[in-house]
């Protein structure tokens, strides 16, 4: 007999039912240190008194009017990530998955515009992930995304991750836009060298190709800096973003140039929910507390902090891992062996980290991560890599 919640997911055997600051604290009363902050999500960690009390306040207040009305919330984080970003104008959704089908839409859309409908077709990278609507597993094309879906929406070219020499050849006259992630997330905390991001600019403005960055795992700080492609010094067309946007409540949101979005006029889009004052008095206080640039040098801090452990945990445990990888407070640890076995371990010691691709497990943790919490998760997974080498003896 299937089970009352749909069986699409294979879930740990644990259920938390509080948390604090980067601590979850299970039924049985255990306690365990969050590296995955809800797969980047609570990027303020857990019940942060600033988000509780912008929640409950506008709680209070109004819950949802739809947006047939202004929302006074909504303008006020539209106006702040327009003022910290290359945006001109945002739409806000629910979900990282709306941010990828608004993002297809508009760049379709804007060609259409412009007298080109056939120019429709999307260069999207292996290793992406762009979410699991029809657009998202359509843009990533993996097999374990789409395999029983389809027929499979059409208008997406995918390229080997890196391969320069393909790309050139991939673009033609029905070329709408190029898709990628600063650094895959899912994908395996895979950054893509500035160089090469600079490199993806430069062949967007040489073809009148459009630039979509999915920021979705990577924004909102993670990196450092606010958004992951600032370090390479380049902007793009259209952004998606979601994830830590909410600091833990469904929250997203696409960014865009007054150009690109040019297309996108009154009821060619719309989310009955997205933009809702709930989700963007959240919004509105995550963006003051994380683009304030003496928050985003301590970013930068803790994770200098984090990858020094890190790499004496490489340094000590050769067996099991690799190499450490990634970018600010979005790290992978290289695993030799089996990923599902460190983050199993893990539950056993009582630090939660993510897996992904390619034999990666991912740490994620809140960006205001205390320096002893960090010196705590070396501990712990020291003595989960200890676990798994014992296991494997």
């Amino acid at each position: 007999m299937i089970a009352s919640i749909l069986p699409t997911y294979s879930r740990a055997p644990l259920t938390f039912v509080s948390g604090q600051g980067s601590w979850l604290t299970e039924a049985d009363g255990r306690r365990f240190l969050d590296l995955g902050a809800g797969i980047a999500v609570n990027a303020l960690g857990h019940a942060h008194p600033a988000l509780v009390e912008a929640l409950s306040g506008q709680a209070n207040a109004l819950w949802h009017v739809s947006n047939l009305y202004n929302i006074p919330a909504q303008q006020q984080l539209a106006d702040a990530l327009v003022d910290k970003t290359f945006a001109d104008t945002v739409f806000f959704t629910n979900s990282g998955t709306e941010a990828c089908e608004l993002a297809v839409k508009m760049a379709r859309k804007y060609w259409y515009d412009q007298g080109q409908p056939d120019r429709t077709e999307i260069i999207t990278f292996s290793g992406s992930f762009h979410g699991r609507s029809s657009a998202g597993i359509a843009a990533a094309g993996s097999e374990k995304m789409t395999k029983g879906f389809g027929p499979l929406l059409p208008g997406f070219t995918h390229l080997d991750f890196g391969d320069h020499d393909a790309l050139q050849a991939a673009i033609t006259d029905n070329t709408a836009a190029i898709m990628v992630e600063p650094i895959q997330g899912e994908g395996g905390i895979r950054p893509l060298p500035d160089a090469c991001l600079k490199g993806l600019r430069d062949v967007c403005d040489e073809n009148g190709v459009l630039m979509i960055l999915d920021e979705v795992q990577c924004g909102m700080g993670r990196t450092g800096k606010l958004f992951a492609h600032e370090w390479a010094g380049v902007t793009p067309d259209i952004m998606m973003v979601a994830k830590g946007i909410g600091g833990g409540f469904p929250l997203g949101a696409v960014l865009a140039t007054e150009n690109a979005a040019s297309g996108m006029t009154a009821g060619t889009h719309g989310s009955t929910y997205g933009g809702n004052p709930l989700a963007c008095a959240v919004g509105a206080k995550v963006m003051d507390i994380i683009a304030d640039d003496d928050f985003l040098a301590e970013v930068n801090r803790k994770a200098g902090l984090l990858r020094q452990k890190l790499e004496g945990l490489v340094a000590a445990h050769p067996d099991v891992f690799e190499s450490v990888r990634g970018s600010g407070l979005m790290l992978g640890l290289k695993c030799k062996a089996p990923n599902a076995d460190l983050v199993k371990a893990g539950f056993a010691e009582g630090v939660l980290c993510v897996p992904a691709a390619d034999n990666v497990v991912r740490l994620l943790p809140a960006l205001n991560i205390k320096d002893e919490d960090i010196g705590e998760a070396a501990e712990r997974l020291d003595a989960a890599a200890s676990r798994v080498k014992g296991a494997n003896a």
